[in-house]
């Protein structure tokens, strides 16, 4: 035990800062990445009983400590008191940061056939319980409703940046022989290492839009396809994200989740001799939505006017009937009569939705009380979460630039290969230009031909980083509404929200404040720089901060805060604004001294009149 005699006091606290600096610096260091996993059952931690599967409750846990890849026991990071309840990847040498993860576990553990829409809310209100303190979320679940879930949780989750990805697997993943294994690892990687603000579906390798997916083989490891859609990573030797094709929320909101889920909404199919009575049954109250699955590109019996005039009756009292192919691929349309004639009676075209999405987007649409019928209606059409191909999406050939297509004959490059190497290598060095000189019409052009806003260079950095250092706040907004996010880190591990206090511009702090970004540094750290500025007397740097969420109190490893610094200096400027921001005059640093008692060792009779002013100043409101 420490001495707390004499000098002894003093190291005690000054060793207590530093493994408090410690600490702090292992959890949100610019190494370390948070992941979140929200385990609700299925067969991934099942463990046999009596010849069948089942699960166990607080079993997960102890038996992924044990596991030499889920949790690696020789690393400073266990020495630290704040990682008890987290488990550690052993790094390897491609991963771009240290993943901790902590497992919160349902009660009870479900099968998924089991789950319903009240479990939807649970996880998606966990994530938001959570959302500010880790980097990424992975769901485990069980295969059966897992499509439906994803799908769901797509439309929840409203101006997502950060990635959440569902897996299982057909095997309990501490068998022999699992597929659990890979799964779990592949998306705990993606989750803290790659920035994809959706909700996806990681299995055997790939990792799929959520709501593009559906469980087609329950005798496989390939036991997701998404039919309309290629993944969005592919896991092999290398890790192949298809950053064109991520969906970004493209909105300067911060996340939040719906959980006003309409639950009278159903599936009907179409078959042929299908009754008038059995539709007619299916559409009364309390029914308020339906997913029709027709034939083929859309097509329902147009010689059947019984079935036509049921439907156009419902959709006339209100009833939203959405259109989608019994089809596993394909697009429904207007192409035949047949379709046309469901156009007409009030069906709405759902693209080449699945099932699982056209159902959970009724169901998150109907929820809007706010929203009128006929934007509900508008909106069921609109492409909400890339859940559907729109008329307007086309692919970009990346010979569409002028720019490339010049580099790739210079150089003699004729394969697709090689071309899109040249154009991941300059495109973002293009952007960061543009940002830098706030030429949005040039990222409007690098974008229109085929350009990811959100590439990093080499550095790290995305044209957002550079535009917030600029202090281009139409950039900003420019790149914010085409979905870059707020949370990317450069190779500092620092995000777009440090560059714009190190540059002081606090128009922009505050709209990536109000889009949902946070102190990506710790508390230790930030309280360094502020104390540096403090030292110089720099008011705008300390106020770029403050706006930033970092608050007056926080405390470098000597635990002096900005106050201390700036009354030691006699720097009034920041002294003053500290005051007014709140800052506390009675806390101690390592050496036992506070502010004020700073100011009256060293006979700064300005300071100790305004800190006594300010001190007398909050005790009259607290007492009022």
């Amino acid at each position: 035990m420490a001495s707390m005699n004499g000098d002894g006091s003093n190291h005690a606290i000054q060793n207590t800062a530093v493994l408090m600096h410690q600490s702090s610096l292992s959890l949100k260091g610019p190494d370390v990445a948070k992941v979140l996993v929200v385990y609700t059952g299925g067969t991934i931690g099942m463990v046999p009983q009596e010849g069948v599967y089942t699960p166990k409750a607080n079993c997960l846990v102890e038996k992924l400590k044990e596991m030499p890849i889920f949790h690696c026991k020789n690393t400073d990071l266990v020495l630290t008191l704040e990682l008890e309840d987290f488990l550690i990847l052993q790094p390897s040498a491609k991963d771009r940061r240290h993943v901790i993860y902590k497992i919160v576990e349902f009660d009870p553990l479900l099968d998924s056939s089991n789950m319903v829409i009240a479990d939807w809310i649970k996880i998606a209100t966990c994530i938001k319980d959570n959302y500010q303190d880790y980097d990424g979320f992975v769901v485990l679940h069980g295969t059966d409703t897992m499509a439906y879930s994803a799908s769901a949780l797509s439309f929840m989750c409203e101006h997502l940046g950060k990635p959440i990805i569902l897996t299982g697997s057909q095997i309990p993943i501490f068998e022999t022989r699992s597929d659990g294994r890979d799964n779990f690892l592949a998306s705990l990687i993606i989750a803290g290492n790659y920035s994809i603000p959706e909700v996806m579906i990681c299995f055997n390798e790939k990792v799929f839009r959520g709501n593009r997916c559906i469980k087609y083989d329950s005798g496989s490891f390939s036991a997701f396809t998404s039919p309309n859609m290629a993944p969005l990573v592919t896991l092999e030797i290398e890790i192949k994200v298809d950053y064109a094709a991520v969906f970004r929320a493209g909105t300067t909101e911060k996340f939040s989740i719906a959980t006003n889920m309409c639950c009278n909404v159903g599936l009907i199919r179409l078959f042929p001799g299908i009754t008038s009575q059995t539709v007619r049954a299916f559409l009364q109250p309390p029914v308020q939505g339906v997913v029709l699955q027709t034939y083929g590109a859309g097509n329902a019996p147009n010689n059947r006017p019984d079935l036509l005039s049921l439907l156009k009756e419902a959709c006339n009292w209100g009833v939203l009937i959405v259109n989608i192919s019994q089809c596993s691929r394909g697009n429904v349309g207007v192409i035949y009569a047949t379709g046309m004639a469901l156009e007409e009676a009030g069906v709405i075209g759902g693209g080449d939705m699945t099932p699982e999405a056209a159902l959970s987007k009724l169901c998150y649409v109907l929820g809007k009380e706010e929203w009128s019928l006929q934007h509900k209606r508008k909106m069921l059409a609109r492409n909400l979460r890339g859940e559907m191909t729109t008329v307007a999406e086309r692919e970009l050939s990346v010979s569409d630039s002028e720019l490339i297509d010049s580099v790739a004959r210079f150089m003699s490059l004729s394969t697709k290969e090689e071309i899109m190497k040249v154009k991941d290598a300059i495109y973002p060095c293009l952007m960061a230009a543009a940002a830098k000189t706030g030429d949005i019409p040039a990222l409007e052009k690098l974008r229109t031909s085929g350009g990811h806003l959100g590439a990093e260079n080499e550095d790290g950095r995305t044209a957002l980083h550079v535009a917030c250092r600029q202090g281009h706040i139409n950039v900003v907004h420019y790149l914010l509404h085409h979905g870059v996010s707020v949370h990317v880190r450069d190779s500092r591990k620092e995000t777009p929200l440090i560059d714009a206090i190190e540059g002081g511009h606090l128009e922009v702090i505050r709209l990536l404040v109000q889009t949902g970004a946070t102190m990506p540094l710790p508390k230790g750290q930030v309280a360094v720089r502020m104390n540096s500025a403090a030292s110089e007397d720099d008011v705008k740097a300390i106020e770029a901060w403050v706006t930033a969420g970092a608050s007056p109190d926080w405390h470098d490893y000597d635990e002096r805060t900005p106050l201390h610094v700036a009354i030691s200096l006699n720097n009034r400027a920041v002294s003053e604004f500290l005051l007014k921001c709140g800052a506390r005059t009675d806390v101690a640093d390592a050496f036992g001294h506070t502010p004020r008692s700073i100011a009256v060792n060293l006979g700064h009779e300005d300071l100790l009149a305004i800190i006594d002013k300010t001190v007398n100043s909050t005790d009259e409101l607290a007492s009022g």
